[in-house]
């Protein structure tokens, strides 16, 4: 599998704001055992492209969602019921692109782990077992970060009033 589809799923990832321990599992390779840069003009197998083309729509499929959720979030305003009937449907939604994009990629990593050099397999390994837990909750954790995000005090709210109330 190639660096370069490996980093697009991690910035897929890193768009929604999720998977900060898998991007540090597949951190890029110190100098001694990095790879040699793929060509431009490399062609990609039909399977990495295919991937590739999946998690840039999961990354736009998981902004979405996040901007979603933000409006939601801000419509209910103080009614907590609401936000959260709003949240449960919106991530009952889009539950199933992660799911499927955990399927996909966590197969094609399967299908490559054999093709890597052997100094390479353990990080692919190691990414291959964190890489589908992770993906399947993206949802959650976007949801977690937009309810943190309604709940923190406004700073007007937190800002004293300038005078005094009078007596």
């Amino acid at each position: 599998m190639s660096s370069r589809l490996l980093s697009a799923a991690v910035a897929a990832l890193l768009l929604s704001g999720a998977a900060p321990a898998l991007a540090r599992q597949v951190a890029a390779p110190t100098p001694q055992t990095a790879p040699a840069p793929e060509a431009d003009d490399e062609a990609k197998s039909p399977e990495e492209a295919a991937v590739e083309a999946a998690g840039e729509a999961f990354g736009a499929r998981m902004e979405a969602m996040s901007q979603e959720m933000q409006a939601a979030a801000t419509a209910a305003g103080a009614d907590k019921a609401k936000a959260k009937t709003d949240l449960d449907a919106i991530q009952a939604r889009y539950q199933p692109d992660a799911d499927a994009f955990a399927a996909t990629l966590t197969e094609f990593i399967r299908g490559q782990v054999g093709a890597v050099p052997e100094d390479q397999r353990a990080g692919m390994t190691a990414a291959l077992e964190q890489v589908g837990p992770t993906i399947k909750g993206v949802p959650a954790q976007v949801r977690a970060q937009v309810e943190q995000a309604a709940a923190a005090p406004t700073p007007e709210a937190a800002t004293p009033p300038a005078t005094p109330p009078a007596p």
